[in-house]
């Protein structure tokens, strides 16, 4: 099997994809009212500048969103019929001149993106876990003015229209089936998920928002199926294009820092390793619950054409995971060569 990757530097309000391209957007934008972002939105649209210099964080807000909104119209252009969009954002809280609030990015989000006509599905909270011992901020430990702290994010998800329809029996969606135990814990409103270091240097670290692989790699695998291809408008340091490259499916980023996409060369080259050991974490999960579930009395049902173990249900025996092989660096982006895992 092989996937292809490209990755261009470019304004994701411009989109170098012809209408209803991708099947599935994976994206984390800059966050709007989050400080380590005020100069990207300002550079975009001076206006920001000067009504955050006005400490006037309402139309900073409104003003941001607008920006973000010429890529939700672009998003939308080159969805397929059917496709999926998921947008993961936190809110922001912030002081200004009026005092301490939360800017709530995922409703003005959801809000836009319906606007331009896509369906909003049930979203996920993404739970980041801390040690802190601090839960809430403000007064201490007296009321009433205190108030609690952020420690998640929102996974927002949106379709384009009705669902998709493949050709029934389909091979490719057949052999990019999860395991049913793993549908469990994946299709839950909320995931508890550390965040992951990074590795990239402290400078380019400093201007990405980069989430950790699993999220990624559980929305590549939850909404879509090999042949598809995943867009990311902010790419970033390229953790969705490593994501579709874990998943075997087609990929294109697009981000406006080209020193944000050079660090993912270095990145790929470690991509081999790390796919084949998710995959073999997957499938040695797998056979965990299988010895638990005969412990339990409860024997699965039916028996995996690729493996030495049975399944539960009847969709997830054709399943069958890949890890990277090779990677081929082209003009465009990366050629992928994958292998079965057995």
């Amino acid at each position: 099997m092989e996937t292809r990757h490209r990755a261009i530097t470019g304004d994701a309000r411009e989109l170098p994809l012809a209408d209803d391209s991708v099947e599935l957007v994976v994206t984390s934008p800059p966050y709007p009212m989050i400080e380590m972002w005020d100069d990207i939105f300002a550079a975009l649209e001076p206006a920001i500048g000067d009504a955050l210099e006005a400490d006037d964080g309402d139309r900073a807000f409104s003003l941001m969103h607008d920006v973000l909104d010429t890529v939700w119209a672009e998003l939308t252009r080159v969805l397929a019929p059917g496709g999926i969009a998921c947008i993961n954002v936190g809110d922001a809280t912030r002081s200004l001149a009026d005092g301490f609030r939360q800017y709530p990015n995922h409703a003005e989000i959801t809000n836009r993106l319906t606007d331009h006509g896509l369906r909003a599905l049930p979203d996920i909270l993404w739970r980041k876990p801390t040690n802190s011992g601090a839960k809430f901020m403000g007064s201490g430990m007296v009321p009433p003015n205190a108030y609690p702290t952020l420690e998640h994010e929102h996974i927002l998800v949106f379709r384009n229209g009705r669902r998709r329809t493949l050709e029934p029996g389909a091979d490719r969606r057949y052999e990019s089936a999860y395991f049913w135990e793993e549908r469990n814990e994946w299709f839950s409103d909320l995931w508890d998920l550390p965040g992951e270091t990074q590795d990239i240097d402290d400078g380019l670290r400093d201007r990405s928002g980069a989430f950790p692989l699993a999220i990624p790699h559980r929305l590549v695998s939850m909404f879509s199926v090999r042949g598809d291809t995943v867009l990311d408008p902010f790419l970033g340091t390229g953790t969705t294009t490593l994501a579709a490259m874990v998943a075997g499916r087609d990929s294109v980023g697009v981000d406006r820092d080209a020193d944000l996409l050079a660090a993912l060369d270095d990145r790929v080259d470690r991509v081999g390793d790390r796919s084949r050991r998710l995959a073999r974490e997957r499938l040695d999960a797998h056979r965990e619950w299988v010895t638990q579930r005969r412990a339990e009395g409860k024997e699965p049902g039916y028996e995996a054409e690729y493996y030495d173990f049975p399944v539960n249900t009847k969709q997830e025996r054709r399943i069958r995971l890949y890890a990277v092989d090779e990677v081929e660096r082209t003009d465009e982006g990366y050629r992928v060569s994958h292998v079965p895992v057995e």
